[in-house]
């Protein structure tokens, strides 16, 4: 996975779909929940990019997003943050079901603003 700096940030999450797992060093959900981000990251290339952010380094950026707990979950689609999942006690399975319906919810979007082709 790609580590987000304040340099890479909008050129990581203008295109496409883009999961930003924010995440601290010293945040032990953080650190339990890593092999479970990096199984969904390698599952899920064909439909959107996962990238960290670590927080304590990237003040700013969390600060501009609100970030207020760790961990947490940003979903953007070409720029635009579209929803997020954060606190201490998210589980590597309602990650996955996040994801899974936002892809879900994402793809239809994408297939109703195509004229339902």
């Amino acid at each position: 996975m790609i580590e987000v700096t304040k340099e890479n940030w909008s050129e990581l999450i203008a295109e496409g779909v883009t999961l930003v797992d924010v995440w601290g060093p010293s945040c032990q959900p953080c650190i339990a929940m890593m092999p479970d981000v990096e199984r969904l990251a390698d599952e899920r290339t064909a439909d959107m990019k996962v990238v960290k952010l670590e927080a304590p380094k990237n003040r700013r950026l969390c600060m501009e997003y609100k970030i207020m707990g760790l961990p947490a979950f940003l979903l953007f689609r070409d720029g635009q943050e579209v929803d997020r999942l954060d606190g201490a006690d998210v589980t590597a399975r309602e990650l996955r079901n996040w994801v899974d319906g936002q892809l879900a919810q994402l793809a239809a979007q994408a297939t109703i603003s195509d004229g339902g082709e």
